[in-house]
């Protein structure tokens, strides 16, 4: 059964995605026009519409466009990719965890700073903030 070719407005309308962007994942190679018009459009098969929600929910749970190129690369092999997007989600909530620590940290630095905060600070030769840079 044939199915009718989309062109980029009805692909960015169905979509949500703006042609722009649209544009940048085909020079990335994310997605791929099927042919062109006489007129030089661009042309989509109607699959571009999961591809493209499938790029969006792996960015929306953090994952770079080079991450998501490589599990489509999976994918365009005629193999499904789940076992290395579970790896890659798994990696994505280590970065995570680290990440937390880190800023755990740095919130228990500022709390202590500002803990014990002077009320007045005073001039000193040439340093912006006694407080932050004490004088040796």
């Amino acid at each position: 059964m044939p199915y009718e070719l989309l062109l980029i407005g009805q692909v960015q309308a169905q979509s949500g995605i703006a042609i722009p962007t649209l544009r940048y994942y085909e020079g990335l190679g994310l997605i791929k026009a099927v042919s062109r018009t006489p007129g030089g459009f661009r042309q989509f098969s109607p699959q571009v519409l999961p591809r493209l929600a499938f790029i969006k929910r792996l960015q929306s749970l953090g994952l770079s466009l080079a991450e998501i190129q490589a599990l489509l690369a999976i994918h365009d092999r005629g193999q499904l990719p789940c076992t290395a997007v579970q790896e890659s989600l798994k990696q994505k909530t280590q970065v995570l965890d680290q990440r937390l620590e880190e800023l755990q940290e740095l919130k228990r630095e500022l709390d202590e700073l500002l803990d014990q905060w002077p009320a007045t600070t005073p001039a000193d030769n040439g340093t912006i903030c006694p407080v932050l840079q004490p004088v040796p």
